[in-house]
């Protein structure tokens, strides 16, 4: 079971602390020092994803040299702002990486193994797209 902490510091500013005593700094924009909760969920999106993409890549023995994951939501305008839409952008390099491989790793993490997305998915629909990146750009 996972479990995490949230501690109010001052202002709109907390820290959230996971099991392991990882910590993240949190807040709204107008406090300029942490990140944005809603864009925290962005952030586990993709963090998820990438962990699985990588573990499968891994295991197909197609190791990874590059990974960067841009993550970006569409929200409601009025509160409680629910997510309706994500997507994931994927910028993915490797010696002898194929795209076949890429899309089933990446289709595997939506599908079957990302916890978030499984969760986050009952509301908002979440897409994603690569790019392959040649050796000569890594």
């Amino acid at each position: 079971m996972g479990t995490a902490t949230v501690k109010w510091i001052q202002g709109k500013q907390f820290i959230g602390v996971d099991s392991t005593k990882h910590s993240v700094v949190l807040s709204t924009p107008d406090e300029g020092i942490g990140i944005k909760p809603s864009d925290l969920l962005l952030i586990a999106v993709a963090s998820c994803t990438a962990v699985d993409v990588v573990e499968i890549l891994a295991k197909k023995r197609m190791p990874l040299s590059h990974l960067e994951i841009s993550s970006s939501g569409e929200q409601d305008q009025d509160p409680p702002w629910t997510f309706r839409k994500i997507h994931l952008h994927f910028k993915i390099g490797g010696k002898n990486l194929t795209e076949k491989a890429v899309e089933q790793a990446i289709q595997l993490s939506e599908e079957k193994y990302c916890s978030v997305a499984a969760t986050v998915r009952a509301t908002a629909e979440i897409t994603s797209d690569f790019e392959l990146l040649a050796e000569s750009d890594l």
